[in-house]
């Protein structure tokens, strides 16, 4: 079994995917294993968004990227290879990540982030 220490390159480059969006948003943790960004304030859920967070789990690195919860038309077109890292609705689990599905989220994410531009939470 891999151990949480076996994760932080792939903890780091999940992180940067987060990063290039932390200027034009609030990072709430910012901690060895654990990188969590929030949005903008939520009129009707009466709440700050989140963005995403990448966490060091006991297992893998999971990358939740909340956009995709709120509209999953962004997952339109994914991948096999990254949809078999997914977890429940917003959620992609790592042990390690690919050039591929590394682009792949890269993308997903600017996405996400649009998306949340075009509802005023970024």
């Amino acid at each position: 079994m891999a151990k949480k220490a076996d994760f932080s390159a792939t903890f780091e480059t999940l992180k940067a995917v987060l990063a290039e969006f932390a200027p034009k948003l609030t990072i709430v943790h910012d901690e060895p294993g654990r990188y969590y960004l929030d949005a903008g304030y939520s009129a009707e859920w009466k709440k700050t968004i989140c963005f995403g967070e990448v966490r060091i789990c006991k297992n893998y690195v999971s990358f939740y990227l909340i956009a995709v919860y709120g509209n999953p038309a962004l997952l339109d077109g994914m991948s096999e290879d990254l949809k078999k890292r997914m977890q429940g609705k917003s959620c992609f689990n790592f042990k390690s990540i690919t050039a591929a599905q590394l682009k792949e989220l890269k993308a997903l994410t600017k996405r996400g982030f649009d998306a949340y531009k075009r509802m005023g939470w970024a």
